[in-house]
């Protein structure tokens, strides 16, 4: 019998008031943990890992494909640093429009 009380009073209950929703995370190179560029950092922030975990991901990457440090030269180019709007890529593209 206590478990149909239980279930009543849970139905009865109010909702929780929704807060505001929750900003969408951003991918951007990391000032604060950087050893280069901040591409390790910044990724290990965005999926929550360590970021010695990404670095060795990128050593890994480097050693079996070769592929680890073209990666992160385009991250370091693609991404934006955090607190900034632009990329590398934006900014180098709008020097070159300019001239």
């Amino acid at each position: 019998m206590d478990t149909v009380t239980d279930m009543t009073n849970a139905a009865a209950s109010p909702a929780p008031e929704p807060g505001p929703p929750p900003s969408p995370r951003r991918l951007r190179r990391c000032p604060h943990h950087r050893m280069v560029a901040g591409v390790a950092a910044g990724v290990a922030d965005y999926l929550d890992l360590d970021v010695s975990a990404v670095r060795l991901a990128f050593v890994v990457l480097t050693l079996v494909a070769g592929l680890g440090v073209p990666a992160y030269l385009a991250a370091w180019v693609l991404l934006p640093e955090e607190g900034r709007d632009d990329s590398l890529a934006d900014d180098l593209a709008a020097r070159w429009s300019r001239a």
